[in-house]
C-alpha cells in the first residue's frame, strides 16, 4: 500500500505536467535552479573538508539549522504548497495510520525539495571524511536530519489543517501569514548587517544551536572529530528525541485533521436581509459588485491582498532611511494604487464553478466587468487617497501633491483597464474556496507568477506618459509639470479603463463557455 502511494504521487505529477505545458516548463526551470543551488552546496561542503574543524562545524551547524527551520516554516509562509497527496482525500482508503505516515514521508523525501535536501545532506560526509568515525556519524545523523525536515514539514501542515477547520483562523491567518514574506527584504538586510557586525560571534551562536533540535543533528560529527564523545552522545539523543516528538505530534494532529470536518462558513441571516445586495443598485452590474464586495469582506483569498496597504509605507520608510532619500515615502499612494488595481487580474479563477450562474443567467460582459471593477474601486480609491495625502502631510511636500495624485490616478485607472481584459483571458489554478489557501497544483505557482508579471508589465507600460511628466516635475521642480501629470493621469487612465472594459466585455461574452469548461477542469484537478 505504501508503494502504491508513492506510485500515485508520481502518477498525479505526470498527469499534471501532461495537462499543462506551462507546468512542465515550471518544473524544468525549477529543476535547473535546484541543480545549480545543489551543485554550489555540494562543492562548498566538499571544500569544508579542507577547512579547520571549528570553521567547518560553524558553517554546517548554521546552514543545517536554517535548512530545518526552512522546512518547518515553509508550510506556514510559502504560497503554492503542493498537496499532491492530500491526507484528507486518503481517509476513505483502507490505510492504517502507520502506512499513511510512512507513505507521506516517502513521497516527501522523493519530491524535488526532498531529493535536493537529501543529496546536500549526504554531502556532509565529505566534510568529515578526514575522520572516518565522524563521516559515519554524518551519514547517520544526516538521515535523521532529512527525516526531521520532512516530518517537521508534514507536522506543521497537519497542524495548520486542524486549525483551518476554524473559519476565523483561516481568515486572519490567511492574511497575516504574508507579512514576513513582504518584509523579507528588510529582514534579510537587517540580518546581513547583524551577521557582518558580529561575525566573531558566529561560532558561539553555532555552539548554542548545537544543543537545540535545529542544530543537534549537525554537531554530532564535529564533536566526534575533536574527540568530545559525551556531548556527541547527548546531541545524538536530542536529535532522536526531536524526531520522536515530531512523529507523536504529527500522528495526533493528522488523526484530528482526518476526522474533524471543516467548520461551515455559512451563517444565518434575518429574513429580508440581503446585505450588500440591498445597498448597491438593483442592476446586473450592481449585483456583480455586491457579490465581489462580499468576497473581499469574507474570503481570505481576497482579503490577504490588502495586507500590502499598510506594508508599502513601512517598506518605503525602510528604504528611504537606508538610501537617505526621505521623499520615497511620498510614493506610497501610487504604489498602493498600482498593486491594488492588479489584485483581480485573474479574478474569474476564484469564482470556480459558481461562474456557471453567469453563463446560465446570460450576464453581459460589460456588466460583469463594471461590477468587478466597481467592487475593487470601493476599497481601493479611499486607500489610495489616504496613502497619497498622509505621507505628503508628514513630509510637507504639498507642491508635489498634484503630481502624486496624477500618478495614483493613472496607476489605478490604467490597472482597472488591464484587469478588465486579463481576467477575461487568464484562468490560473488557485486554491478552491474553503481549501488550504496555500494549496497549489505542481507548477501552478510559476504559471500564476508568469501571467501576473505580464499584467504588471502592461500596466506599467500604460503609466509611462504620466511617469515621464512626474519625473520632469521633480527634476525641474515645476508645478506646471505636476498639474500636467494629474491631467494626463486622469484622462489617459479613464481612456485605458473604458477601452479595457470594452475589450474585456467582448472577450467575456465570446469566451464564457470556454472559461467555465476551464474552471471545471481545474476544479476536477484540485
Amino acid at each position: 500500500m505504501v508503494a502504491a502511494l508513492v506510485r500515485l504521487r508520481f502518477l498525479v505529477l505526470r498527469n499534471s505536467l501532461k495537462r499543462s505545458p506551462w507546468q512542465l516548463v515550471a518544473v524544468i526551470i525549477g529543476a535547473i535552479y535546484g541543480v545549480g543551488i545543489l551543485a554550489l552546496a555540494v562543492a562548498g561542503l566538499i571544500a569544508l573538508g579542507f577547512a579547520p574543524v571549528e570553521l567547518a562545524s560553524t558553517i554546517v551547524i548554521l546552514a543545517g539549522s536554517a535548512l530545518i527551520l526552512g522546512w518547518i516554516v515553509v508550510p506556514l509562509v510559502a504560497f503554492g504548497i503542493e498537496q499532491t497527496l492530500d491526507p484528507a482525500r486518503l481517509v476513505v482508503f483502507p490505510l492504517s495510520m502507520r502506512q499513511l505516515m510512512l507513505g507521506l514521508t516517502l513521497t516527501g523525501i522523493l519530491g524535488v525539495p526532498g531529493i535536493v535536501t537529501s543529496i546536500a545532506v549526504l554531502a556532509t560526509v565529505a566534510t568529515w571524511i578526514r575522520e572516518p568515525l565522524a563521516a559515519v556519524a554524518a551519514l547517520v545523523t544526516g538521515v535523521i536530519a532529512v527525516l526531521i525536515c520532512v516530518i517537521g514539514s508534514r507536522t506543521m501542515a497537519a497542524l495548520s489543517t486542524s486549525l483551518q477547520s476554524n473559519r476565523r483562523f483561516r481568515e486572519i491567518g490567511g492574511i497575516l501569514i504574508f507579512i514576513p514574506l513582504i518584509l523579507i527584504g528588510p529582514v534579510i538586510a537587517g540580518i546581513s548587517r547583524g551577521v557582518a557586525a558580529s561575525a566573531e560571534g558566529l561560532p558561539d551562536i553555532a555552539r548554542a544551536l548545537s544543543w537545540s533540535p535545529l542544530g543537534a543533528p549537525w554537531s554530532v560529527p564535529a564533536d566526534i572529530a575533536i574527540g568530545d564523545w559525551l556531548p556527541a552522545l547527548a546531541k545524538f539523543a536530542i536529535a532522536l528525541a526531536t524526531l520522536a516528538l515530531l512523529l507523536v505530534v504529527w500522528r495526533r494532529s493528522l488523526a484530528v485533521a482526518l476526522v474533524t470536518p471543516r467548520a461551515s462558513s455559512a451563517k444565518r441571516v434575518a429574513r429580508g436581509k440581503t446585505g450588500l445586495f440591498g445597498v448597491l443598485p438593483a442592476s446586473p452590474a450592481g449585483a456583480v459588485a455586491a457579490r465581489s464586495l462580499t468576497y473581499w469582506r469574507r474570503d481570505p483569498r481576497y482579503a490577504r491582498q490588502l495586507i500590502i496597504v499598510p506594508l508599502v509605507p513601512v517598506l518605503l520608510w525602510f528604504y528611504s532611511n537606508n538610501t537617505e532619500i526621505p521623499w520615497l515615502v511620498n510614493l506610497t499612494g501610487p504604489l498602493i494604487a498600482y498593486f491594488l488595481a492588479l489584485a483581480i487580474y485573474a479574478d474569474i479563477s476564484y469564482d470556480g464553478t459558481a461562474f456557471a450562474t453567469h453563463v446560465a443567467d446570460g450576464v453581459r460582459g460589460i456588466d460583469d466587468r463594471i461590477g468587478r471593477v466597481t467592487a475593487l474601486a470601493v476599497i481601493a480609491v479611499p486607500l489610495v487617497l489616504l496613502g497619497t495625502i498622509i505621507p505628503v502631510a508628514f513630509t510637507g511636500a504639498w507642491g508635489d501633491l498634484p503630481m502624486l495624485l496624477g500618478l495614483s490616478a493613472g496607476a489605478l485607472l490604467g490597472g482597472f483597464g488591464v484587469v478588465s481584459v486579463s481576467s477575461a483571458l487568464i484562468i490560473v489554478p488557485v486554491p478552491q474556496a474553503g481549501d488550504n489557501p496555500f494549496k497549489s497544483a505542481p507548477g501552478a505557482g510559476f504559471t500564476t507568477a508568469l501571467v501576473g508579471f505580464a499584467a504588471w508589465g502592461v500596466s506599467l507600460a500604460l503609466l509611462i506618459p504620466a511617469a515621464l511628466l512626474a519625473v520632469l516635475s521633480l527634476v525641474f521642480s515645476s508645478a506646471l509639470f505636476g498639474w500636467l501629470t494629474l491631467l494626463v493621469g486622469v484622462v489617459l487612465g479613464a481612456v485605458f479603463l473604458i477601452v479595457g472594459l470594452r475589450i474585456g466585455a467582448a472577450q467575456f461574452e465570446r469566451r464564457a463557455p470556454d472559461i467555465l469548461t476551464r474552471l471545471k477542469s481545474l476544479r476536477g484537478a484540485a
